[in-house]
């Protein structure tokens, strides 16, 4: 009994040749993985520079102006006097084609621009909502007046006053 007490313990066994080949597999589908990842990124944010700058440049061109000269001048009535109203009009659109288009129509538009401003009352435009308010129908009848000409209305962009004087 002395000998079976004196003998040295077993090693452990090895672990079996399965498990070492499963990390192996793990580790080679990882690797896998984040080189797949890396190449799909680099092509997703690579590109060329001329067509990064065609975009950026198609998205906005500048901004052109058509001054409405002479200055509008309106009355109307408020208050059991009349009023007078003269404004001045820029029209905005980024398109060279519209801006010509304008130009060309440009008494229809005065038209139909002065019978908007002389229908406005001076309660109304007295205060800078009802400028603002006046702006946005001023937008909405040239844009009505160029669509029925023909032109393509959703290039005018603004109506901007650049005077606007009320007596």
């Amino acid at each position: 009994m002395a000998q079976a007490a004196a003998a040295p313990a077993a090693p452990e066994a090895p672990a079996p040749a399965s498990a070492n080949r499963k990390k192996l597999l793990l580790i080679i589908g990882i690797a896998v993985l984040v080189v797949a990842g890396g190449a799909v990124a680099f092509f997703l944010t690579s590109g060329k520079p001329a067509e990064k700058v065609a975009v950026k440049q198609a998205a906005k061109a500048p901004a052109l102006y058509l001054a409405m000269d002479p200055p509008f001048v309106v009355n109307f009535q408020a208050d059991q006097t009349v009023r007078y109203l003269q404004v001045t009009v820029q029209l905005m659109t980024r398109n060279p084609e519209t801006l010509e288009f304008l130009k060309g129509h440009d008494p229809v538009i005065r038209n139909d621009l002065l019978l908007l401003f002389g229908n406005q009352s001076y309660a109304v435009l007295g205060n800078v909502a009802g400028k603002e308010q006046l702006r946005t129908q001023a937008l909405a009848t040239v844009r009505k007046a160029v669509a029925s000409e023909g032109g393509k209305a959703d290039d005018v962009e603004a109506v901007y006053f650049t005077s606007f004087v009320i007596q």
